[in-house]
């Protein structure tokens, strides 16, 4: 199992969350309202008045086959609006209940 951590621009969220359910996956857990800057050349989401972005975060564990369909699904959002912004994080999953 992976955990795959996805820190996208609050635009993208609705979207993203609608197709992971095509994708099979079912279960996520996510936070709304998180706040940083891109570690390249990312516009800060601070959530002020000088930078009114604000990042979502999605985390969903998934098994392994479905991570390299995931990610490249992620990279084609990332892709069509890159000044939004969007990253994912995959971590091994060592043991849950």
């Amino acid at each position: 199992m992976k955990a795959v951590m996805i820190v996208l621009d609050q635009a993208h969220y609705d979207k993203i969350v609608d197709d992971l359910s095509s994708m099979n996956i079912r279960g996520f857990t996510s936070w709304k309202e998180v706040f940083g800057k891109g570690s390249k050349d990312g516009y800060p989401h601070y959530g002020s008045h000088a930078w009114p972005s604000v990042n979502n975060a999605i985390l969903t564990v998934v098994e392994d086959d479905r991570v390299p369909l995931l990610l490249r699904y992620l990279k084609e959002q990332d892709e069509e609006s890159a000044n939004l912004g969007l990253r994912a994080f995959v971590w091994n999953v060592e043991e849950m209940i």
